[in-house]
């Protein structure tokens, strides 16, 4: 049972649900491939609580995986953030994200930050039950930001990935390595709205640009999910306690599209006069087809340009590829917070559609947040996922610690 769920996590990891059996002509469904899925959970309870988002949101220590450009304008000099989401809960209870991610502020415009995250599929038995894996996935970033001017950031980062998906009890699939690059900006300012100064924010996080991977030694290669995020905050304040902050984001994955079955079909009706009758077994066939298309052998710089316009039905699919995300938080003497959100993905791009709430806690040592989702569509592995975070703010340490010395 164990290695049925396993395989099914593979597929889901994979967007295999896609490529062959899953291409459902009536439903147009067809979401973008990519491997190492893994790198598109956000880790952190404050940005799942909003309905995943965070390119604009304000700066907190967990800004690397949203947009590393916002550490500069964080207040502490440095901070540290143990982040735990569990996956897939609904059936198995050993397969998890953890994160860590910290930075430190150097001067007053720059910044230096970094993190590390570990996404474990738990313990799967081999076909023959003859042995134990341990699947998993990992990477680690290191980003350098730098405050341009009063209002505005930049920042570029850099990662290793590492996939072991550890099927290599017939010696034909090995460990996956890729390195990628993030470039990110921010802008911070103030607008006055009713007689309070609000701050406006924008940004843009262009993440996973970089190479492809490979589970067989080179012969073949997927796209990691190179990504761009653009997001707008509004955080206005109610009176001298209370504030709350409305945010957005829209996302693109900067991956080409996968041609499909149908288009397959299409062009052997079109080139052949017919298809064979069995042409939805015979994948060798269309796998053949679709490198000849320049689909495999693309490589990842011009997969960005063009995943603008290579989707099947023009335009009209592009817009559909485009992710939206929206929530709101409140907080209380900034110690107290409430958070909700949506997120949005069309249901011919994979149909994550799903609500979030959460809550936080913050002191001057550290901060604990939740975060919980809530899916409307059966398609979201993270449906009813309680995750946390716990952040510790240096500068708040180090004040304690100084207070008990002089004591």
């Amino acid at each position: 049972m164990k290695k049925i769920i396993f395989i099914l996590t593979f597929l889901t990891m994979q967007s295999a649900i896609s490529i062959l059996h899953a291409q459902d002509v009536k439903n147009q469904l067809n979401p973008v491939n990519y491997g190492v899925t893994s790198l598109a959970i956000a880790p952190d309870a404050r940005g799942a609580g909003l309905g995943d988002v965070g390119a604009a949101t304000d700066p907190d220590v967990n800004s690397q995986y949203w947009n590393p450009a916002k550490y500069p304008f964080c207040i502490s000099r440095a901070g540290v953030s143990l982040n735990y989401t569990p996956w897939l809960r609904q059936l198995v209870d050993d397969i998890d994200l953890a994160n860590i991610t910290g930075y430190m502020r150097l001067g007053d415009y720059n910044a230096l930050s970094a993190s590390l995250r570990y996404f474990s599929l738990g313990e799967v038995f081999t076909e023959d039950e003859a042995m134990t894996i341990k699947p998993y996935e990992m990477s680690f970033d290191v980003a350098y930001s730098r405050m341009l001017s009063e209002t505005f950031s930049a920042a570029v980062a850099l990662r290793y990935i590492y996939s072991d998906l550890a099927f290599r009890a017939d010696d034909e699939t090995t460990p996956g390595s890729a390195f990628a690059a993030d470039i990110a900006l921010y802008h911070n300012g103030y607008i006055n709205m009713g007689g309070h100064e609000s701050q406006l924010g924008w940004g843009l996080n262009i993440s996973n640009i970089g190479s492809k991977i490979s589970y067989d030694d080179g012969n073949t290669s997927e796209f990691i999910p190179t990504n761009m995020r653009f997001g707008l905050s509004l955080l206005v304040p109610i009176d001298d306690y209370n504030t709350i902050t409305f945010a957005a984001d829209a996302n693109k994955l900067l991956v080409p599209t996968r041609p499909t079955m149908e288009q397959y079909v299409k062009h052997m009706v079109e080139t052949e006069g017919g298809v064979p009758a069995d042409y939805e077994n015979n994948y060798s066939d269309y796998r053949t087809w679709i490198e000849g298309e320049g689909y495999y052998n693309v490589s990842p710089i011009t997969g960005i340009f063009k995943s603008f316009h290579d989707a099947p039905n023009g335009f009209k699919e592009e817009m559909q590829e485009i992710q939206w995300s929206a929530g709101a938080e409140y907080a209380y003497n900034n110690q107290f917070f409430l958070r909700a959100g949506y997120h949005y993905e069309h249901p011919n791009k994979g149909n994550r559609k799903y609500f979030t709430v959460g809550a936080g806690f913050k002191m001057n040592v550290f901060s604990i947040d939740a975060g919980y989702v809530i899916s409307t569509a059966q398609s979201n592995p993270l449906d009813q996922t309680l995750r946390f975070s716990l952040a510790f703010d240096m500068d708040g340490i180090n004040d304690l610690l100084g207070k008990k010395r002089r004591r």
